[in-house]
């Protein structure tokens, strides 16, 4: 869920080249065709933030490809501004996607991996997780409260055999938009050595279970 060009993408890619059927989803999937469907993904359109649509996705990729055993909230928007002139419904919107589309998507897998007693649900977090700067009031808000909901769910589904893992993405992630400088190597996050975090953590055996990682460059500060 949320499978954009970046972090989204990388698992998805590293997910297929273990041999997993995969499915990502988006508000326009269309975005997603160029990338997935040369490598076989199978690609959904959804609103994060709205009950039927995550319904209708979590019944449509099971009627595809049957039911989940990972599902990964990557979705998120980022709003920027100060408290004094930021729109409310703008503000309204990005804690929709932020916190309670993960909240949807977190409440219909559990529902499918319960009874299974087995699976995995990942939250993407990030540095507005546990820090709020100033005119990012909106996105730590979301941000807060989706690491509230993982922390939550990892007490209440650990037990019947879910893993759940929260990850704290510190620091920029490389992109098309975000180049790396060539003075200062490898100081963004690459989106492939942060697939092969999660999946190393999906990975895990019950007995050792991460339930939040720290991922960022060995340049960041923190």
């Amino acid at each position: 869920m949320g499978a954009g060009p970046g972090i989204g993408a990388a698992v998805a890619r590293a997910l297929r080249a273990s041999g997993l059927d995969v499915a990502v989803a988006a508000r326009d999937p269309a975005k997603l065709e160029p990338w997935a469907a040369p490598l076989g993904i199978h690609t959904f359109g959804v609103d994060a933030a709205s009950v039927e649509s995550v319904a209708t996705l979590f019944a449509a990729v099971s009627a595809r490809l049957g039911e989940p055993d990972f599902v990964l909230y990557n979705a998120g928007a980022r709003l920027r501004g100060s408290i004094l002139e930021l729109d409310p419904a703008a503000v309204e919107r990005a804690l929709r996607i932020n916190a309670w589309g993960g909240f949807l998507v977190a409440q219909q897998a559990a529902r499918l991996m319960v009874p299974h007693r087995h699976g995995a649900l990942f939250f993407t977090g990030a540095t507005a997780s546990i820090k709020g700067f100033a005119h990012s009031g909106a996105f730590a808000m979301g941000k807060f409260a989706l690491r509230g909901l993982a922390q939550s769910a990892a007490r209440e589904l650990g037990p019947q055999g879910i893993h759940v893992a929260h990850f704290l993405i510190d620091g920029g992630v490389r992109s098309a938009a975000r180049p790396e400088l060539a003075d200062r190597p490898d100081s963004l996050l690459d989106p492939a050595a942060i697939a092969q975090s999660y999946l190393a953590v999906l990975a895990q055996p019950r007995s050792a279970w991460s339930f939040e990682v720290e991922l960022r460059p060995w340049v960041e500060s923190f």
